[in-house]
């Protein structure tokens, strides 16, 4: 009973979203306005749909099940990706947004040419699909707990309820869903983090004096590598740079990374405490092999647990919708050179299927997927890309070298994320075989560099 409950309540919550999209649709969108959202949004609009793209599924059910397992160093997720979204704010976000450009292979391509665009695109659209698949398995899995019922048939209705509102009003209606989701993303954790600390309130105490943000679990070089890789992502990401383009101007656009930013610290905190509680009220024998935020719901009083599971459904569509509709824009703008709303309609149609069948397959969980995914496109396209904003304009930018740094950083990525098998046989030094991601990332900076040419005149 309690699980038709949740589902007619959940399933009345998306087709929401199917009613915006229709809506967005009828207007007749040009494709700018389908991609980009017409480049015309303000602050608060800014600030919501990047909280909402970032507060996914790895940012809450993956922080809490990591912070259950390694204990609260398991914050650094989220917080190292905050720091880069400062980052951004403070050194690029201007100079991203003068360049007016509508996808982040568009910018690499205005900075230094048409073959530094088509290989960051191809890069994103190829290695986003596990990040879509990422926030579909989580999908799963929560469908399954919240319905009590494990079929593949729910999983698929709501993934295409997904497809259908981002198929029909683009990036215009993954706004404003975003700002929608974000509202419950906010109140069910906020909710969740207060009944129980303050009503519950079992070890709470015990909680706050176990708070250590290093262990034997995570020590500094973790933290080292993931300020690379996770706030590689979030400093200079796709989706991350994609609220930029929406952005009306400069200013807002780093005003915009710049709050979002510092909005994230608490959540990392937040969500890092979520999940410590649990580790010090939940025993591993009662947990089992479920996530961490589904035991929490059913320990909730129904109300604050339909509040939780809307904002976990929230978090991960909104996850999913920017991921999707900015690799298909990339996929027909940027690779096919193409501007047709209808193309981009197609794309999402085929990449969503595409990461359903990957997620359907359980070729693994949310962070794995989301981390082999980030690993091979900070290794190559961070640096690079960064190196060519940073001297626009000023210097001249030697393709033939800038597209080997891309490549040579992004085939360690690969290697790294996807053959350990392989490397794990190499007579090299274990340092080098578990890092070679962040080795790349390196190896792209260097030859980067020497990409840079003279003045311009």
């Amino acid at each position: 009973m309690k699980g038709l409950v949740y589902g007619i309540i959940l399933g009345a919550y998306v087709c929401l979203f199917i009613v915006v999209g229709i809506l967005d649709a009828k207007k007749k969108l040009g494709f700018k306005d389908f991609i980009a959202a017409g480049k015309n949004k303000g602050l608060v609009l800014t600030v919501g749909t990047l909280l909402a793209t970032i507060l996914g599924a790895s940012s809450t059910i993956g922080i809490a099940d990591t912070t259950y397992q390694i204990g609260f160093p398991g914050f650094w997720w989220l917080c190292l990706g905050a720091i880069g979204l400062i980052l951004q704010s403070l050194l690029i976000s201007e100079k991203i947004r003068k360049i007016d450009a509508d996808t982040l292979p568009d910018l690499a391509g205005r900075i230094v040419g048409g073959s530094a665009e088509m290989l960051i695109s191809l890069i994103i659209v190829i290695s986003w699909i596990g990040v879509i698949a990422g926030q579909l398995v989580a999908m799963s899995s929560f469908l399954t707990f919240i319905t009590g019922i494990n079929t593949r048939w729910i999983f698929i209705i709501v993934s295409v309820v997904a497809f259908l509102y981002t198929i029909f009003g683009g990036q215009t209606s993954v706004v404003k869903t975003d700002f929608i989701q974000l509202i419950f993303i906010m109140l069910g954790l906020v909710i969740t983090f207060i009944y129980l600390f303050f009503v519950r309130g079992d070890a709470s105490g015990e909680v706050f004096r176990s708070v250590e943000f290093l262990n034997e679990n995570y020590r500094p070089v973790n933290l080292f590598t993931q300020f690379f890789v996770i706030g590689g992502v979030y400093f200079l990401g796709p989706d991350i740079v994609s609220r930029n383009f929406i952005s009306k101007d400069e200013k807002t656009a780093r005003r915009s990374a710049l709050t979002a930013g510092i909005i994230l610290i608490g959540f990392a905190f937040l969500m890092a405490f979520i999940g410590l509680w649990a580790k010090k009220n939940i025993p591993p024998s009662e947990l089992g092999g479920m996530k961490t935020l589904f035991f929490i719901i059913n320990m909730l009083p129904l109300p604050v647990g339909i509040m939780l599971s809307i904002g976990l459904l929230s978090a991960i569509l909104s996850s999913f919708d920017t991921c999707i509709i900015n690799a298909a824009s990339i996929f027909v703008r940027d690779i096919l050179r193409k501007e047709s709303v209808m193309l981009v309609r197609i794309t999402v149609a085929v990449i969503g299927v595409l990461a359903m069948m990957f997620a359907l397959s359980g070729s693994g969980d949310i962070i794995t997927l989301l981390s082999g995914a980030y690993s091979i496109y900070t290794a190559g396209a961070i640096f690079p890309i960064l190196i060519a904003i940073l001297f626009h304009e000023k210097r001249i930018i030697r393709k033939n070298v800038w597209v080997a740094a891309v490549i040579c950083g992004g085939v360690l990525g690969i290697i790294g994320s996807y053959f350990p098998g392989f490397i794990s046989g190499l007579p090299i030094p274990a340092f080098v075989k578990t890092n070679l991601s962040l080795i790349g990332m390196g190896i792209s900076c260097l030859v980067g560099l020497f990409s840079v040419g003279g003045k311009r005149s």
